[in-house]
């Protein structure tokens, strides 16, 4: 058998491999605020009433919808997006390649395509983030920071509460200011309870934050000022808020001056919904996070790869989401 004749190299193999590298934690993700599921179609209904939201069930093709009742009652669509990377392993790349002299010439070929795995895996993993990142800001952005994927506030036909936090003001009330963002979520959430409130912060907010008089203040007394002698990137909670600096990289970063607080506990909030992928084998399938392909090349030189992801990160109650600012001309 040639090198690249193996099943490893199967739709069915390649799957099974690239969804079970570890990734790298991202943080959004970790927070887990989204809750993750396949769905069959290339698309995710979110229902409307006023400002009440409810998911739509995917049903086959064909099957009677669900009832939508009300004259106010909509369904907004989302299209999930299309993630694809491809990698090519030459034959070059395998020859001669057996670890430790245990290794048969299929094991050899096994770890190197992993290991190209992992790399498509970790990148489109850090789109994911990027995408939840959006969703939580109530705009999600293709990878070049000016396509909108989903403008959630247009979609919903909401606007976005917004609150200054006048921290270059010494003598602001912070803990007032916080009581404004829970009576803000309490506002947008209606009658629907919340187990809490994470704020996920720029960096110059998050530096102006942590030194403002009035926060410091409340630390000092707290177990001997503990607080103020631990690490300054460290997450607290500060006015039934939990405070958490986003440390971003390039395009995947809260903006400096700004922060978003959003509640959690809430059923359905933040969805990530992953269709098929664009195979023959996984038409009407239930979606996976991942897939991973082959397709030989010319003169058998080795193999191309394909990693492809096909996910829609949303907030189904984008009003909920608070945007902070930490001066009026932020």
């Amino acid at each position: 058998m040639g090198p690249f004749d193996s099943d490893i190299f199967t739709l069915a193999s390649l799957t099974a491999a690239i969804n079970e590298v570890q990734y790298v934690p991202n943080q959004i993700g970790a927070m887990g605020l989204f809750e993750a599921e396949g769905i069959s179609t290339t698309n995710v209904l979110i229902e409307k009433d006023g400002d009440t939201l409810g998911l739509v069930e995917s049903k086959p093709r064909g099957a009677p919808g669900s009832v939508v009742g009300g004259d106010k009652r909509t369904a907004v669509s989302f299209q999930t997006a299309h993630l694809p990377t491809t990698a090519t392993v030459l034959a070059d790349e395998v020859q001669n390649v057996r670890a430790f002299g245990t290794e048969d010439s299929e094991q050899a070929v096994q770890t190197v395509v992993n290991r190209r795995l992992a790399k498509m895996a970790q990148r489109i993993d850090m789109t994911h983030e990027y995408h939840r990142l959006g969703a939580l800001q109530g705009k999600v952005l293709d990878s070049n920071g000016t396509t909108v994927l989903y403008d959630l506030f247009q979609s919903f036909g909401m606007t976005q509460t917004t609150v200054e936090m006048k921290l270059g003001t010494a003598t602001t009330d912070v803990q007032g200011v916080t009581l404004d963002i829970h009576e803000g979520i309490e506002d947008a959430l209606g009658g629907l309870s919340y187990t809490g409130v994470t704020a996920i912060c720029g960096k110059s907010f998050w530096r102006k934050f942590i030194t403002h008089s009035k926060v410091k203040e409340a630390y000092q007394r707290w177990e001997a000022g503990a607080r103020l002698r631990a690490d300054p990137r460290e997450a607290f909670l500060f006015g039934g808020i939990y405070w958490e600096r986003y440390r971003g990289g390039g395009q995947v970063k809260v903006a400096d001056t700004g922060a978003y607080a959003v509640p959690s506990g809430v059923l359905d909030l933040f969805i990530s919904r992953f269709a098929p992928g664009d195979y023959m084998d996984t038409v009407n399938t239930l979606g996976l996070p991942f897939y991973s392909s082959s397709r030989m090349l010319d003169h058998n030189k080795g193999v191309e790869l394909e990693a492809q992801s096909n996910p829609a990160h949303l907030c189904t109650r984008p009003k909920v989401i608070i945007k902070l600012l930490e001066n009026t001309a932020s």
